[in-house]
């Protein structure tokens, strides 16, 4: 039997789901902060439940579920992190997120690129951002390690004030 042959074949992130305290809280913020537009919604029991955002210039569809009780224990985590270009995306992101006032960890070296941390929603999930653009090159098979990414990680630009 082969193995790899019998691996399945994937080609992306279909949508990211995320619970919320309050849908028209968390749609106002994704749209202001980073350019989503309702695609879908879901309603129950005439309740709206879920709302679908795509964004205009590509990325993942983020679909925000209304479930505080899961929104609550889920604040702080960073489930996800959205692929941006490269390092001058990252910068314009920086900057944009600065000039709206929203604070962030600032642009940094990460692993393999660069990635923009410490984004948070208005229910504390941490969304952030890292570059396909990757810095270090690494053999087929090789694992990468970072010990401590705070400690490691070498920033690009000081944090926003």
């Amino acid at each position: 039997m082969n193995v790899e042959a019998d691996i399945p074949g994937f080609v992306g992130v279909h949508h990211l789901k995320l619970p919320v305290r309050d849908l028209a809280r968390s749609e106002s913020w994704y749209g202001r902060m980073l350019g989503y537009r309702r695609a879908a919604e879901f309603v129950e029991r005439r309740v709206l439940t879920e709302v679908v955002l795509s964004h205009p210039a590509g990325g993942p569809d983020l679909a925000l579920r209304l479930d505080p009780g899961r929104a609550e224990v889920a604040a702080g985590f960073d489930y996800f992190a959205i692929a941006v270009p490269d390092t001058a995306a990252i910068e314009a992101l920086a900057a944009r997120l600065e000039a709206l006032g929203e604070p962030h960890g600032g642009a940094w070296r990460g692993l393999r690129g660069w990635l923009l941390p410490l984004l948070h929603d208005p229910d504390g999930h941490e969304v952030r951002f890292y570059t396909i653009e990757e810095h270090t090159s690494r053999a087929p098979g090789e694992v990468m390690r970072m010990v401590d990414p705070q400690e490691d990680a070498e920033q690009v630009r000081p944090a926003a004030p």
